[in-house]
C-alpha cells in the first residue's frame, strides 16, 4: 500500500480544518482497512444477491466490509449515528439530524459492486461525516491501488501525493472527457436521463459510465477527467464525492446552473447536477441545456 502523511494537527498541511483530525484519521483507517479485506477476498469466491428491482446487487463483500466499517465507527464514536449503503449501522435511514451528537456517518463499503461482480477491479470504499444535514468529511479509497483521497470542509482535499490542486484551461479540442451516474431509482426509458446521456455523448470526447460514482468523484478532483454530470444520483455516495471536488476546487451545480447543495435529506430530485473545473463548467452546463427542456427535472 502507497505511504500516505498523517494528518496535520494545525490543518494546514495535512488534511483540513481544525476540529476533525481525529475523524478524518479515523476514517482514513478504517476505509483502509475495509480496502484491506475486499481486495484479499476478490478474487476468491462468494454470494451474490439481487438487490431490488432495478438490476443492482450486493455481494458477500459488500455485508462483510460494511459489518468491519460500521463496527469500527460506532466503537470511536458511539454517540453518533451510522447509515450504511445495506441497512448496517445505528439509528434511523439516511436524512439530517444525526444521533446524539448531531452527527451522521454515511458508508457506502464497496462503491462498485456490479463491477465486482463481473470481475472488474473498479470499486472502492466510501466514509462520510455529516455534521446536521452538511457534509464536513469525506474519505475514499481505492483497495486496487492502495490510494486514499480525503477532504475536510474549508481544509482541502489531499490524495497520496499531498494536496489537491485542479489543473487549469480549456479541455482538448476534441472535447472535454465526461462521466455520467444515475440512481437506482431512474426507471428505464427515463425522457431526461436518456436525453442527457444522448447529449454528453454527442458533446464529448468520451462519456465514461463506471457504476462507482466516488471513484468517478476521486477521478474529476484529481484532474483526470473534465467533468462529472449526474441525474438524480443516489444520497450515500454525495456528500464525500460533493465534498472531495469542491475542496480540490472544482464547481458543482444543479443541471439548470444554480447552486447545488451535497446536503443530506433531500429527495432524488434535488441530487442531480453538473461538476467541472470553473473554465470548462460553461460548456458542460450549455451541453446539459441543449440535451433536455429546463422543465424536465431541472429545477431545485
Amino acid at each position: 500500500m502507497n505511504p500516505r502523511p498523517k494528518t496535520d494537527p494545525g490543518g494546514t498541511g495535512g488534511t483540513g480544518s481544525p476540529g476533525f483530525e481525529a475523524e478524518c484519521q479515523a476514517a482514513v483507517d478504517i476505509a483502509e482497512e475495509a480496502g484491506g479485506l475486499l481486495r484479499s477476498r476478490f478474487r476468491r469466491a462468494f454470494r451474490i444477491h439481487p438487490k431490488g428491482e432495478d438490476g443492482d446487487v450486493v455481494t458477500e463483500l459488500d455485508l462483510l466490509a460494511e459489518e468491519l466499517v460500521t463496527r469500527r465507527l460506532a466503537e470511536r464514536f458511539p454517540s453518533d449515528r451510522i447509515v450504511a449503503e445495506e441497512g448496517g449501522g445505528t439509528g434511523p435511514g439516511a436524512g439530517g439530524g444525526g444521533g446524539p451528537s448531531g452527527r451522521t456517518w454515511l458508508v457506502d463499503p464497496l462503491d462498485g459492486s456490479n463491477n465486482v461482480v463481473v470481475g472488474l477491479p473498479v470499486y472502492v470504499v466510501g466514509i462520510a461525516l455529516c455534521v446536521g444535514d452538511e457534509p464536513v468529511l469525506g474519505v475514499v479509497h481505492d483497495p486496487v491501488t492502495g490510494r486514499t483521497w480525503r477532504a475536510v470542509r474549508g481544509g482541502g482535499a489531499f490524495g497520496p501525493r499531498g494536496r489537491l490542486r485542479r489543473p487549469s484551461g480549456p479541455p482538448a479540442p476534441a472535447g472535454p472527457v465526461l462521466a455520467w451516474t444515475q440512481g437506482h431509482g431512474v426507471p428505464a426509458g427515463d425522457p431526461v436521463c436518456r436525453a442527457l446521456k444522448e447529449g454528453l455523448e454527442a458533446g464529448s470526447r468520451r462519456l465514461l459510465q463506471l457504476w462507482a460514482p466516488l471513484l468517478t468523484w476521486s477521478m474529476l478532483a484529481r484532474g483526470d477527467i473534465d467533468g462529472f454530470v449526474g441525474y438524480r444520483a443516489e444520497e450515500i455516495d454525495l456528500p464525500a464525492g460533493c465534498l472531495l471536488a469542491a475542496e480540490a476546487g472544482l464547481e458543482i451545480r444543479r443541471l439548470d446552473g444554480g447552486r447545488f447543495s451535497g446536503r443530506i435529506g433531500q429527495p432524488d430530485t434535488a441530487r442531480s447536477f453538473v461538476a467541472g473545473r470553473p473554465e470548462v463548467l460553461p460548456h458542460l452546463l450549455d451541453l446539459v441545456a441543449r440535451a433536455a427542456k429546463p422543465d424536465d427535472g431541472f429545477g431545485p
